[in-house]
C-alpha cells in the first residue's frame, strides 16, 4: 500500500485537530479526502507529506515512516498545496529546473520537456510565473509535484477558482497519472470527487465517518428510490397514493410527477402497471439517486 495512517493525531493546545485517523490507500486508486473547512484534512495531509507531525500515531509513504524516514517520504511523494507557493520573479523553465535540482533529476531538460507538456504550458513556458493566470500557474504547480515521477500525489484543492475548461484539463492530468500510482485528492468540489475518485474518505471534526468505494455509495445511502415520471394523461394525487409501496408523490408541472417509494423497494413496476391499467401512457421516466452533496451534509451535519 502506498499511505498507511494508524491513530494519527495532532492537537494544538487544547484542540484535536485530527483525532485517530487510520486509513489505507493503494497504488492506482485516486480518493477522494473530503470534509468542511477545519474538519482536519489539510493537516492530515501536512503530516503525510512530512510537513508537521503528528502528536500520535504513525503514517507511513510507501513503507517509509514519516517521523523516521522524512527524506525519503518526500522523495515518494508530490504535492500541490491549497495556495500553491510558487516564485513568481521565476520563468517557468527557470522554476522547474530549480526543482528539477532539488530532487537531482538526470537530464532535466528532458523531464521538464515532458512536464510542459502534459501539463499543456508550452505555450507558456517563457514566461514568468507572475505575468500567468491562476490556471496556469495551477499547471506550474502540478508540474513541480509531478516533475520527480513520484509514487504518491497529494493535492489540496487542485481545481479551486478555475474556470471549465481549466478544470476539466487538470482532471485529466490526475486521472491519467492516478492510473498507475496513487492518488489523495482534497476538494469541496462533490461532483469532482464523483468524476475523479474511486474511493471516498470524509472526516468531520477530526474524524473519519465514511471510507468508501465511490461505485457503492448510492447503494449505502439511498433508503428509498424517487421516481420523475410523466404521464400522457391527467393523474390524481389520490390515485397515486394508492399505489402499493408508494409513500409520497408530489406534481411537479402538468402530467409530471416525483414519487418516492416507502423503502428501499423498486417501485418501477408498480407504477407501470399503475399506467396501465388506467389506461394512460408514461412519456418518460427517470430514477434520482443521491448526490454525494447530500451524503456529505448528511455526514457532516451541514444544515
Amino acid at each position: 500500500m502506498s499511505i498507511k495512517t494508524s491513530e494519527l493525531t495532532k492537537i494544538y493546545g487544547l484542540q484535536k485537530a485530527i483525532d485517530n485517523v487510520s486509513f489505507t490507500v493503494n497504488s492506482g486508486e485516486i480518493v477522494g479526502f473530503l470534509g468542511p473547512n477545519g474538519a482536519g484534512k489539510s493537516t492530515t495531509m501536512k503530516i503525510l507529506t512530512c510537513y508537521i507531525s503528528q502528536t500520535s500515531g504513525k503514517a507511513e509513504v510507501c513503507g517509509f515512516d514519516t517521523r523516521e524516514n522524512p527524506l525519503e517520504v518526500k522523495n515518494k511523494i508530490g504535492y500541490l498545496p491549497e495556495n500553491n507557493p510558487l516564485y513568481t520573479e521565476m520563468y517557468i523553465t527557470e522554476y522547474l529546473n530549480f526543482i528539477a535540482g532539488i530532487y537531482g533529476i538526470k537530464n532535466p531538460k528532458k523531464r521538464i520537456d515532458e512536464i510542459i507538456f502534459l501539463t499543456g504550458l508550452g505555450d507558456e513556458r517563457h514566461k514568468k510565473i507572475g505575468a500567468l493566470s491562476k490556471g496556469y500557474r495551477q499547471r506550474v504547480g502540478l508540474s513541480q509535484a509531478l516533475i520527480h515521477n513520484p509514487q504518491v500525489l497529494i493535492l489540496d484543492e487542485p481545481t479551486s477558482g478555475l474556470d471549465p475548461n481549466q478544470i476539466n484539463d487538470i482532471r485529466k492530468i490526475i486521472k491519467e497519472f492516478g492510473k498507475e500510482r496513487t492518488v489523495l485528492l482534497s476538494t469541496h468540489i462533490m461532483q469532482e470527487a464523483e468524476a475523479l475518485c474511486d474511493r471516498i474518505i470524509i472526516i468531520n471534526k477530526g474524524k473519519i465517518v465514511l471510507d468508501e468505494q465511490t461505485r457503492n455509495l448510492q447503494k449505502k445511502f439511498n433508503s428509498k428510490i424517487t421516481l420523475t415520471v410523466e404521464f400522457k394523461n391527467e393523474v390524481t394525487l389520490k390515485s397515486l397514493q394508492k399505489v402499493l409501496n408508494i409513500e409520497s408523490a408530489i406534481n411537479i408541472e402538468g402530467n409530471i410527477w416525483r414519487i418516492e417509494s416507502s423503502g428501499n423497494i423498486d417501485i418501477r413496476e408498480a407504477v407501470f402497471r399503475f399506467a396501465v391499467d388506467s389506461g394512460n401512457i408514461i412519456l418518460k421516466q427517470s430514477e434520482e439517486e443521491q448526490k454525494l452533496e447530500e451524503i456529505f451534509q448528511q455526514l457532516t451535519q451541514i444544515k
